[in-house]
């Protein structure tokens, strides 16, 4: 959810009749020294600054949140910078509170730097990224996960299967990658999702979660969902015609991006060349009965609250049908794959990646604070007294483990369950050259974790990022099976 920064010091979009003025008190004074020799200004031209900003999607939550038991959260802002190898590092974080002064909801702002470790001063700035993390935690899973992968494919779904024939083109393109999906989201709302299930027990912001979820959604565009689109709107890459992707990343060394691009322009050879075959020209396709009744019933039933925006892809050109199909199919695949089977891997340590913060940050004076000045064990204390409790760490591991493993039957990415589903000599020759894809993708992928210049694919902890990469030579399925953190399944299925 990074974003490039494109003003300083950030502002917020909340409605200033009711929540005044959220602008950012970070200042040049906070984050100049770090750098690198630029100012603030340079720094923005020179597409340098991102921001991790949570501010504004949780700070009209606060109140309730923060008067539930056991739960003091901050609305976070955190400050990167791109430095000269080619890594973000962290220049401050804000943490609000909500303040109600005059009728408004303000807010009341600190600001931390980074202090090395072994002070206490050292210790805060611990537990600020705590707290950013407990925002980054809760929206990962409820937008980036829930929403943005599992909820969002069901309109699709379900339209595909009322308006479509099995024996239809369109149908035959999309329906791998819908398999299991409504089977795991009913168990998700039994268990997980549930008022007072799993979700709501073990991540912050516990009842407030799917009224959240919902208000997320309502502006909520298709058009926006593709990799390219996503890259762009948050500043991450910029428009490029001499690309094979449409875009130049201004990030060179983002895993995420590099891989996904290459992935997403497979699917869409693929999905242009499958549709080429029946759909010759936009004449063919707006002659199509069952494909006009399949975008009606997607728009208007499907999305009704939104089947009067601009946005919508009018469904009358064989290039509008092909990249929605991509979409659909980045959706349920690669950006599910990349969300959801490197949770345990990467969060499964809850002290680097809490998911609930019960206490405010300890101030001077206070007893907490006097026990960080000790150091040692006693600050170990007041850390994990804060963060998420051990009953909720317990169980949330266990959902994130579970998550995380691939089945003992899955299909990826390129693989099909039965080769019978066309009879299509020429579908199954362009199917074969996106596996073909796939599986030279995947020999870049593991030749780019190799390269010591690409410093973010292994990290400090030299785990060499593989969320993207496809395992569509696993014919048997034995090499992606439990927990790799690596794979994209064809659909949303766990």
């Amino acid at each position: 959810m990074i974003t490039r920064l494109t003003e300083f010091p950030p502002k917020s979009s909340l409605d200033p009749s009711k929540f005044g003025d959220h602008t950012s008190t970070i200042t040049a004074a906070h984050i100049e020294k770090n750098l690198e020799g630029l100012t603030v200004q340079q720094a923005l031209e020179s597409n340098r600054l991102y921001i991790l900003d949570h501010h504004d999607r949780f700070m009209p939550f606060l109140i309730d949140v923060n008067n539930l038991p056991g739960n003091f959260i901050y609305a976070t802002r955190t400050l990167f910078f791109l430095r000269g190898d080619g890594r973000l590092t962290p220049l401050a974080i804000e943490l609000s509170e909500p303040v109600i002064q005059g009728g408004l909801t303000t807010a009341k702002s600190k600001v931390y730097t980074p202090v090395p470790s072994g002070s206490v001063e050292g210790w805060v700035w611990e537990f600020a990224k705590a707290y950013v993390a407990v925002n980054d935690s809760g929206w990962h899973q409820l937008v980036s996960h829930w929403l943005n992968t599992h909820a969002v494919m069901e309109p699709f779904v379900i339209s595909t299967n009322r308006q479509l024939s099995v024996t239809h083109p369109v149908h035959k393109l999309l329906s791998p990658h819908y398999r299991d999906t409504m089977t795991i989201n009913a168990l998700a709302r039994q268990t997980l999702i549930n008022a007072g299930g799993v979700f709501e027990m073990t991540v912050f912001p516990e009842k407030y979660a799917l009224e959240m979820s919902s208000i997320v959604y309502k502006n909520w565009k298709l058009t926006e969902q593709g990799l390219p689109d996503d890259l762009v709107k948050r500043g991450m890459a910029v428009p490029d015609s001499s690309s094979p992707y449409g875009v130049r990343l201004l990030i060179k060394d983002y895993p995420y991006a590099v891989d996904g691009l290459v992935i997403w322009w497979a699917i869409e050879r693929w999905v242009n060349e499958y549709l080429a075959i029946y759909y010759p020209n936009d004449g063919v396709l707006r002659a199509d009965k069952e494909l006009e009744e399949w975008w009606k019933e997607v728009r208007e039933v499907g999305h009704g609250d939104l089947k009067d925006a601009d946005w919508w892809p009018r469904m009358v050109t064989v290039q509008e049908l092909a990249k929605t199909c991509t979409t659909i199919i980045w959706v349920a695949s690669a950006l599910h794959a990349a969300v959801n089977f490197g949770q345990y891997p990467y969060a499964g340590y809850l002290p680097n990646r809490p998911t609930v913060s019960r206490r405010k940050m300890p101030e001077e004076g206070e007893e907490e604070y006097k026990q960080l000045q000790k150091g040692g064990k006693e600050a170990d204390k007041v850390f994990i007294h804060t963060i998420t409790s051990q009953f909720q760490t317990i169980l949330g591991i266990t959902l994130i483990e579970i998550l995380s493993k691939h089945s003992s039957d899955e299909v990826y990415l390129g693989q099909r369950d039965t080769p019978e589903w066309t009879s299509d000599a020429k579908a199954l020759e362009a199917f074969k050259r996106f596996g073909t894809r796939l599986m030279e993708i995947e020999k870049r992928i593991l030749d780019m974790n190799k390269d010591p210049a690409l410093k973010n694919r292994n990290g400090p902890v030299k785990m060499p990022y593989m969320l993207l990469y496809p395992n569509t030579s696993d014919v048997d399925g034995e090499k992606g099976l439990g927990l790799t953190a690596m794979g994209i399944p064809n659909s949303v299925s766990i």
